[in-house]
């Protein structure tokens, strides 16, 4: 065997270190310092800074940020390709350095930072950057909104104005958090909708929190979130109302007990009502409702219809009824798929039936229809994603 060649090898490597070594200053070296000093190393100090030299689609909050560790900002030039200045402030200790205000959109900078460690030592880094165009970002809405108090049933719907690709990515940044403790698992219907709830209802009078940390998100290609934000909601009272469309009763259930029993109209045979557990999304003292847009055009167009909630976004709703005689209230079924109740035109009296539930209701409370001629609700239509078995639900997760 033959060992010459490693030999040598070693020989020249041995060679190029002592050249590197002969290069330096002797103990004032930074590696010859790091080596006879580990706390001296330790107190280099460290620029980071939130966005990479070259990169793109960088967050016109957090691009020009910088974090300093084991020293202070001594000196900070953050500026567009052009020339044009951006100021900035310093933290009190001297660890960080923000822009005052967001940059703008789809704009080149460049940033210089000089930082100095406790030894009077300064290290320099520069990089440049490129912010995410407008057209590049996305943005989800969602419900319930920040300070807002709900019913037991209200789940956290985000809707995203673009088609979301890496749903693992945008999921993870989105943090649902109850003080009961529950589980939540996010759930997406298609590529532009995902919701979050607890396996049941959530607990009475619990406050959620829901955490958005989407700034900087790829979401998809040319899709970039825009969001950073602690939305904080509480779920009131527990009202869950049965109605029974065979009977044309609805039992009105809050915290357990059993607040009133009302006579109500369902859908009739040729246009039942929906069955299955139903969350009211939307609250209208008075609204118009038009058969021509849920595909009964020519039946009915009524410009005042009082005490409306919806409950589907396919035109169900809980609403008063002044137009149907007193009688078929509790005896038949006469609507067009939505639950009826009776009421006086103009909604304006606080004894019927209608004003009452109507002003005893928050949005996310519960209505459940059951014995209607019809299939049980779709998850997605509405905010009825309760009617999904929970092993179905997670297993819509990206996580």
């Amino acid at each position: 065997m033959h060992r010459t060649r490693p030999a040598a090898a070693l020989a020249a490597l041995s060679m190029s270190v002592g050249l590197l070594t002969g290069c330096s200053n002797g103990p004032e070296d930074e590696r010859d310092r790091a080596k006879a000093s580990p706390a001296a190393a330790a107190a280099t100090p460290h620029i980071r800074s939130h966005a990479a030299d070259g990169q793109k689609h960088v967050s016109v909050r957090r691009g020009g940020r910088v974090t300093v560790e084991a020293g202070r900002i001594a000196k900070v030039s953050l500026a567009t390709a052009n020339g044009r200045a951006v100021h900035g402030v310093v933290s009190s200790n001297g660890s960080t350095w923000a822009p005052s205000a967001v940059l703008e959109y789809g704009t080149a900078y460049r940033l210089s930072v000089v930082a100095a460690g406790a030894d009077g030592r300064k290290v320099t880094k520069r990089i440049a950057f490129t912010t995410v165009a407008k057209s590049a970002r996305f943005t989800g809405t969602f419900t319930p909104g920040n300070g807002s108090t709900v019913g037991v049933g209200m789940p956290v719907s985000f809707t995203f104005d673009k088609a979301i690709a890496d749903k693992k990515a945008v999921e993870s940044a989105i943090e649902v958090s109850s003080s009961s403790g529950q589980t939540v698992v996010g759930h997406w219907f298609g590529t532009q909708r995902l919701d979050f709830r607890p396996e049941q209802y959530w607990k009475a009078n619990s406050t959620i929190v829901v955490k958005s940390r989407l700034d900087g998100v790829r979401g998809a290609e040319g899709a970039y979130g825009d969001q950073d934000e602690t939305v904080r909601f509480t779920v009131g009272r527990s009202q869950i109302s049965t109605v029974d469309a065979s009977t044309h009763r609805m039992t009105v259930v809050r915290d357990g007990k059993t607040r009133k029993t009302l006579a109500i109209t369902a859908g009739a045979a040729n246009s039942p009502t929906w069955n299955g557990q139903m969350v009211i999304s939307e609250k209208l003292i008075s609204t118009r409702m038009n058969g021509a847009t849920v595909g009964f055009a020519g039946e009915y167009d009524i410009p005042d219809v009082p005490h409306a909630m919806r409950l589907s976004t396919s035109g169900t709703f809980i609403h008063g009824n002044y137009w149907g005689a007193d009688s078929v209230f509790g005896n038949s079924n006469i609507s067009h798929g939505c639950v009826g109740l009776n009421d006086v035109k103009g909604g304006n009296d606080a004894s019927q039936d209608a004003a009452w539930f109507y002003n005893t209701s928050l949005l996310g409370d519960v209505v459940v229809v059951r014995k209607s001629h019809d299939g049980t609700i779709a998850p997605d239509n509405g905010l009825n994603g309760w009617n999904m078995p929970w092993e179905q639900w997670k297993a819509g997760s990206a996580r």
